[in-house]
């Protein structure tokens, strides 16, 4: 974890400024050199290899080190899958919305990066089932608010990325907040702590990444959603017609949920999680430093 910290304000810098950058942009979907990787496959040559859509940018899900290699907690996960089901995987480099676009396309086979369940990506892309808990949350400012749900940011200013769960959750707030959406999560953390904005909403492991990686900061996370809450659970994310790959990550997922697998990825990755407690109530939350 320290290793982890350690490169996170590099990461977050790259985030801040990458979006204007034409290098980064004209080679967003190169594959990801592996000169300095670790893992090594146990698969034979002959199995075949797919490719994988990922932002890169997304900590602790996914990111890259400084010699361009990809790795996070999806990262461990789609190699476990591979390993189990028997193909290799190759990673590319894209923004939120081209990683879902690409896969639709068929220019990639799958994509995940801290994707959530969503009734209408359901609809359009074939999702897989749930292989982590991925719940949304309210990040403020210590001692400026006592905020227990969403009822009680109403009036506020609320940011959050754009593409995203929490996004849609404040548009169906509608007026009852001011909306702030960026393009990356570190730009929405940024105004929160300067001031632009009251409350920063988004899933409760980039939270908690971002925060341990700038404790001068002090602030309250408060998770809105339950571990049986739908859009609680992240998914791999497939073209709604490849019926075929739907099914072998969904065995593979089955098959390293009983191993406990996943369990191991999170614990390297975040550190032992406290257990979730089912709600049917998105004010019945639980606060967090």
């Amino acid at each position: 974890m320290k290793q982890l910290y350690r490169a996170l304000p590099i990461l977050l810098s790259v985030g801040l400024f990458g979006c204007g950058n034409s290098a980064t942009q004209e080679n967003a979907s190169a594959p990801v050199k592996e000169n300095t990787d670790s893992f090594v496959s146990k698969l034979p040559d002959t199995a075949p290899t797919l490719k994988v859509a990922m932002t890169g940018d997304l900590p602790p899900f996914s990111f890259q080190d400084d010699y361009g290699n990809m790795q996070g907690t999806d990262v461990d996960s789609i190699r476990a899958i591979g390993e189990e089901q028997g193909f290799k995987v190759e990673f590319y480099k894209e923004t939120w919305q081209d990683m879902f676009d690409s896969v639709e396309t068929g220019k990639r086979d799958l994509a995940i990066s801290g994707i959530s369940y969503k009734d209408d990506r359901a609809v359009r892309y074939g999702l897989s089932t749930p292989y982590f808990f991925n719940p949304a949350t309210i990040m403020y400012l210590e001692g400026k608010f006592d905020i227990k749900g969403l009822n009680d940011i109403k009036g506020l200013k609320a940011g959050t990325l754009e593409g995203s769960k929490e996004e849609d959750t404040l548009k169906e707030m509608g007026s009852s907040v001011e909306l702030i959406s960026r393009p990356t999560a570190f730009l929405a953390y940024q105004d929160l702590v300067q001031g632009n904005t009251d409350v920063f909403l988004y899933d409760m492991p980039v939270l908690q990444y971002i925060v341990k990686g700038y404790p001068e900061h002090k602030v309250k996370i408060v998770p809105y959603e339950a571990a049986d809450a739908p859009s609680a659970q992240q998914v791999v994310l497939m073209a709604k017609e490849n019926t075929q790959l739907i099914k072998t990550v969904n065995e593979g997922i089955a098959k390293l949920k009983e191993k406990g697998t996943f369990k191991e990825i999170e614990a390297r990755w975040l550190g032992e999680a406290d257990p979730a407690e089912e709600s049917d109530s998105d004010t019945n939350t639980k606060q967090l430093n």
